[in-house]
């Protein structure tokens, strides 16, 4: 398991124009949570910018999975922070993620495969015990058929899974571990047991049904 550490921080300030060393002690603190999240080796985290008219204060990373040097998958989390709160949110952080991958043949024309990739974020997040509220997203299928000078390259799907929570357990490395998981299983990867995220042992990603392994290298 590969840990964070410190250099998303680094890309990820508060919005506003604050940098994190101005914000609340609230927010700092759940960005270095973030920081100590350990991950599956596979996925490699990058230091984002942070939105800023959405929160006050706002932490970015991106991510990819990687096999063999082949990127299988991709995404981007947001962790935004409004001390006074939002009625939407129903409290005062808000996790907003985007991932994407490219389907294999046989699981593009499940019809199932949105209900699917919901039940794959929500069993993430259960199986990292990361409590979570007010949930909402979309699962979108974009299917491409390719022609002239392209014509050579097979038709593709991918799905792309855009969900935000208000995480409710302040526990924020268990969100950003439960996400990475979310991404290896897109990916087609076999879920894996996650790492202790604290004094108590989190249950196994036993759950989560994934893909069937990818064959090819994701389109550009």
């Amino acid at each position: 398991m590969a840990a964070v550490g410190g250099h998303p921080a680094q890309g990820g300030g508060a919005g506003g124009g604050a940098g994190r060393e101005g914000a609340p002690s609230e927010f700092r603190a759940a960005v270095a949570a973030l920081d100590g999240a350990r991950l599956r080796p596979e996925v490699q985290l990058s230091p984002a910018p942070a939105p800023r008219r959405l929160a006050p204060y706002s932490f970015a990373v991106t991510a990819s999975v990687e096999v063999d040097g082949e990127e299988l998958a991709d995404g981007r989390l947001v962790l935004l922070y409004d001390p006074a709160g939002q009625e939407a949110w129903n409290g005062e952080f808000r996790v907003v993620t985007m991932t994407r991958a490219e389907l294999e043949p046989e699981m593009a024309g499940d019809p199932m495969l949105s209900e699917v990739g919901w039940a794959w974020l929500l069993d993430s997040l259960q199986a990292h015990a990361a409590g979570f509220a007010e949930p909402s997203g979309t699962v979108t299928l974009a299917s491409s058929q390719y022609f002239g000078g392209l014509a050579d390259r097979p038709s593709s799907t991918e799905i792309e899974i855009r969900a935000s929570w208000t995480p409710a357990d302040g526990r924020f490395e268990r969100h950003l571990a439960a996400w990475g998981d979310l991404l290896c299983v897109s990916a087609g990867l076999p879920p894996a047991a996650p790492a202790p995220q604290g004094p108590a042992e989190v249950p196994s990603l036993g759950g989560v049904v994934p893909m069937p392994a990818r064959r090819r290298p994701r389109s550009h």
